[in-house]
């Protein structure tokens, strides 16, 4: 595909659409250097150095120590932006949603876990309680 040259942002090319979904078309295990993966959510470099000195981010670093975005970074960059931009929040209130929002898929991965788990020993007590009653005798 041959792309055509724009001037519009990032968040607006036409190529990727009004709201692009990053990693649409990418492998799960994708990584950008800081020049790229700035380009794909619209900030300046600075920004994404900024909000990893002040813990909202963890790129990966190559051997040679160079930052590495995964497709989980510049979703959170973009939640950050989203967070900053639209509705107002200072990044110290970001801080502690980013945080909140975590713990929370966290929790409910362990719910997702938990769930399982119990429908697997409910089953098992089924099967056991079945077969407790095939070696009982049936008094009519």
């Amino acid at each position: 595909m041959v792309r055509q040259s724009s001037s519009a942002p990032p968040e607006q090319d036409p190529e990727l659409g009004e709201d692009p979904v990053l990693g649409e078309n990418l492998p799960p295990n994708a990584a950008f250097v800081i020049s790229v993966a700035a380009r794909l959510v619209g900030v300046h470099e600075q920004t994404l150095r900024y909000y990893e000195r002040a813990g909202l981010l963890e790129p990966a670093r190559s051997k040679g120590r160079i930052r590495l975005y995964s497709l989980h970074d510049l979703e959170r960059v973009r939640q950050i932006r989203r967070l900053t931009d639209e509705m107002g929040v200072n990044l110290a209130g970001v801080e502690v949603i980013m945080r909140l929002t975590d713990r929370i898929r966290e929790l409910e991965l362990r719910i997702d876990d938990l769930q399982t788990e119990v429908q697997r020993l409910n089953a098992a007590s089924a099967r056991n309680q079945a077969q407790a009653h095939k070696g009982t005798p049936t008094w009519t």
